[in-house]
């Protein structure tokens, strides 16, 4: 459901919110490395979630990528919507075009609700919530 863009640009922003504690900022490459992804892609994505206001960044020699309290309490959808748009959730399981309610493909009614679940998780779970379990050892980034 989700690009791989995406779901690397959710384990960034986890990453971020993991050094707000500390105040720390993180460079491109920092995040890069912890997330096993290309220093290209990640560069990309974080200029756009930058823009989107779902993180920050600094120039200089203190600068790198950062979060503020407010931000590591907005809900994962954000991410999403700043990465994949909204048509993520919205998109046939098959990927047929003309997939409706009216005119479904073979998995319309089941994918539907899964998707709609998705969605809602989304909305519901914040990027806080998801760092809390990777700093207590709950989950993990990496593996």
């Amino acid at each position: 459901m989700l690009s791989l863009t995406c779901k690397t640009a959710i384990k960034a922003v986890i990453y971020l919110a993991s050094k707000f504690d500390s105040g720390e900022r993180a460079g491109i490459k920092e995040i890069a490395e912890f997330i096993d992804a290309s220093e290209h892609t990640v560069g990309k994505f974080l200029q756009t979630l930058v823009r989107e206001d779902v993180i920050n960044s600094a120039k200089g020699p203190s600068g790198g990528f950062y979060m503020t309290a407010k931000q590591k309490k907005q809900p994962i959808i954000n991410i999403i919507n700043a990465v994949d748009g909204t048509e993520v959730f919205d998109s046939c399981g098959l990927g047929l075009s003309k997939c409706s309610s009216k005119h479904p493909c073979p998995i319309h009614n089941d994918y539907k609700i899964i998707k709609d679940q998705f969605k809602t998780m989304c909305r519901e779970k914040t990027v806080s919530e998801l760092c809390d379990t990777v700093n207590d050892g709950i989950s993990y980034l990496m593996g």
